[in-house]
């Protein structure tokens, strides 16, 4: 299936997004995380979330992907991303509030009045910030591989923290060769070589912008500690995470199905940081349980 790229003007930016299936399906926001671009998303389970009777929006964040880039050098999200984890205040050019407004910008422009969201990874942190200041447009939350923001979670392997915070390289061959080794480092026992190639392969002709990611680090770090504000939801909430993620590990997913009131935890034993389709089906079955 072939997914056409769209752009919107939101939130004083343009942002690309993609749709597919019937607009009078159930509505659901994809919200990808650090550095990936909607392509992170596997085809596979866009066609299956579609089968199923969604109606699909997703889209590139903000410095990511065909999306608007900030102007101006980026700031040291190695840095940035240590001084948080110490519990340091934060501030930067902009935040996950402004990452939730853009995203709450697609549905307005896309005239969706309520949907699902679910969120990967940093995904699932700007997920939960439309939860929390927007919970009106809010069907369900869905919180995948993700955390509250609380500095004491942030335990990763030294090799997960690595593969995130690897210099950026020159020239494609050696971009696309430490792209497949950073994602086979934060991917479970499930990892394909083959669609991991695939993907760096298609990624990097898409659009490679590193210098996005020191924003987007600076966004999570400026947020800080979303527990107490996740202690007011109501609305129905997922927390998936996998059981050998090194990058946020368990007790991440743990501490976020804690704070949200209600929220039903899903673990995976195989899950690391990713989304093998092993497990697609069951996640869908939960989304349509929300439905």
């Amino acid at each position: 299936m072939s997914f056409q790229d769209e752009f919107a003007e939101v939130n004083g930016i343009q942002i690309c997004y993609r749709t597919t299936g019937n607009q009078d399906g159930i509505p659901i926001l994809l919200i990808m995380g650090l550095g990936a671009q909607l392509t992170g998303w596997p085809e596979k389970f866009i066609e299956q979330l579609q089968q199923n009777g969604f109606w699909v929006v997703w889209f590139d964040n903000r410095d990511c992907g065909l999306s608007s880039k900030t102007q101006g050098g980026p700031p040291d999200g190695s840095d940035l991303l240590l001084r948080a984890s110490a519990g340091e205040e934060i501030t930067s050019t902009y935040s996950l509030s402004d990452m939730a407004l853009d995203a709450i910008g697609i549905l307005d422009h896309l005239g969706i009045p309520t949907a699902h969201i679910l969120g990967a990874s940093m995904g699932g942190m700007i997920a939960q910030t439309v939860a929390i200041e927007y919970p009106e447009r809010v069907r369900s939350l869905t919180s995948v591989m993700s955390a509250t923001g609380n500095p004491d979670d942030f335990t990763p392997t030294e090799e997960a923290l690595s593969a995130l915070l690897s210099e950026p390289l020159e020239g494609k061959e050696q971009i696309i060769a430490a792209n497949i080794a950073a994602s086979k480092v934060l991917a479970g026992p499930l990892w394909s070589e083959t669609y991991a190639r695939e993907m760096a392969e298609k990624n990097y002709e898409r659009s490679f912008y590193p210098e996005g990611i020191g924003f987007q680090m600076g966004a999570i770090g400026m947020s800080g500690d979303r527990s107490a504000k996740l202690a007011k939801l109501s609305m129905p909430s997922l927390v998936i995470h996998g059981e050998v993620d090194p990058l946020l590990p368990l007790h991440c997913g743990l501490s976020t199905a804690s704070a949200i009131p209600g929220s039903k935890l899903v673990t995976f034993k195989e899950m690391g940081h990713d989304l093998p389709e092993k497990y697609w089906p069951e996640i869908i079955s939960e989304l349509l349980n929300f439905s």
